[in-house]
């Protein structure tokens, strides 16, 4: 046994260290190969509120078309989310400066209260192109200087609307009963109407991050009121002291959810009305 032994090649403490660097040059680039091919998806940049404004016009004081200010938006990535309210026959779908392509969610929801005069409607533009000085317009076809109110929000990184909820909220029975005997005593001292209600909007679910965005019109023909929203929300827009000659009232509200769930929001307007109210959750593609 020990002559075979030693009749074996001896190496040299260098010579094994050559062959395990031509070991590990060969095996190297096995595993880079190995993690290449895991497919782990790269980390998504979760959507978020981007650039925004109001556009409002005063009832008789308007014009066709109605365009908003000039916002600078991201060039690529980004959907955008647009309201129209006003006058039922100022229907033309919103146009932009950059030639998106508009989709409208849902059906008109008609006021309250008018006749059927008035109504909201909501549209989206989903991977939509931008830049500098974007803007949107409405032509008003019948009643070109009539009021119109239009919120023209950005989200960032969203590549798609997860969720959207609707509902028209208004006082009930006993609510209204009760609010209309407040305001018959404080009209007979001579204050001011300090009525209020909540309102809360339908649900909508997601399944990871997200910006969620609330818009609540409300329907009363009143000047000056407040509308607050709960639930995490943060106002970003608002048109809630009208002129002598009216408009159609308005707010804007958003909150960043960083995980799958379920979620709403409850308004606290006052004086005490009903409420055109919209819940859209925009989610990364």
């Amino acid at each position: 046994m020990h002559a075979r032994l030693s009749s074996l090649p001896v190496r040299s403490p260098s010579a094994h260290r050559v062959l395990l660097a031509t070991f590990l040059a060969m095996a190297l680039p096995v595993c880079a190969t190995a993690a290449i091919d895991d497919g782990v998806p790269p980390m998504q940049t979760p959507p978020t509120l981007g650039a925004h404004t109001m556009l409002n016009q005063s009832e008789g004081e308007g014009s066709s078309p109605a365009v908003t200010s000039a916002i600078h938006t991201q060039d690529s990535g980004s959907s955008l989310l647009v309201l129209v309210a006003g006058h039922a026959d100022n229907s033309a779908d919103p146009t932009d400066s950059y030639d998106n392509t508009w989709k409208r969610v849902g059906e008109p929801v008609t006021y309250n209260g008018y006749d059927g005069r008035f109504n909201a409607r909501a549209f989206i533009a989903i991977g939509a192109h931008g830049g500098k000085r974007h803007t949107v317009q409405v032509l008003k076809a019948g009643s070109p200087n009539g009021e119109i109110t239009i919120p023209f929000i950005e989200i960032a990184h969203a590549g798609k609307l997860q969720d959207v909820a609707q509902n028209y909220p208004t006082p009930g029975v006993t609510a209204r009963a009760a609010n209309k005997l407040t305001r018959a005593w404080q009209g007979m001292l001579g204050g001011s109407d300090t009525t209020s209600t909540l309102l809360s909007s339908g649900t909508v679910t997601t399944t990871g991050p997200a910006t969620l965005v609330a818009v609540w019109l409300g329907e009363a023909y009143i000047y000056n009121m407040s509308a607050v929203p709960g639930d995490g929300f943060k106002v970003i827009d608002s048109y809630l002291h009208l002129p002598p000659n009216s408009g159609v009232q308005c707010a804007v509200a958003i909150k960043q959810v960083d995980k799958a769930g379920t979620y709403s929001v409850t308004w606290n307007d006052s004086p005490a009305q009903g409420a055109i109210l919209w819940l859209f959750a925009f989610q990364a593609p």
